[in-house]
């Protein structure tokens, strides 16, 4: 990895360890619909969620990568090791492949930040109380 991506990366990750109780500022129903437009067809959120062509997303924030048991995690993904909190997910979200290059998702990234925010928001209503 390139020494920026590396700097980057931490300074995302150490800003997100102190974030992990924010919840997103977006507006969880657009998420909702956003969700199941850009992300359903791999990804499942709620009570009988499992791990499909992607991981589940059931409490994601405070998460680490590749961690779920129900899924089998590329190897790039495993040796990610991220934290997933907003910050990380939002970086994830606008490039997966610049956050975690050779991973599998096959998503191209979404440059909208309140898209982002909207997708977030909803993931949120998906943390254990």
């Amino acid at each position: 990895m390139h020494k920026a991506a590396v700097l980057t990366l931490s300074l995302l990750l150490g800003a997100g360890v102190l974030s992990l109780q924010v919840h997103a500022a977006g507006d969880a129903e657009a998420g909702a619909t956003l969700f199941k437009r850009i992300c359903g067809g791999c990804h499942q959120v709620g009570e009988s969620a499992r791990g499909s062509f992607g991981p589940q997303l059931n409490g994601i924030f405070g998460r680490h990568s590749a961690s779920t048991t129900d899924y089998q995690y590329s190897d790039a993904m495993k040796a990610a090791n991220i934290l997933w909190t907003r910050e990380t997910l939002t970086a994830y979200l606008e490039d997966p492949k610049k956050v975690v290059p050779g991973t599998r998702m096959i998503f191209w990234g979404l440059s909208d930040p309140e898209k982002i925010e909207n997708l977030l928001a909803y993931l949120q209503t998906f943390q254990p109380q």
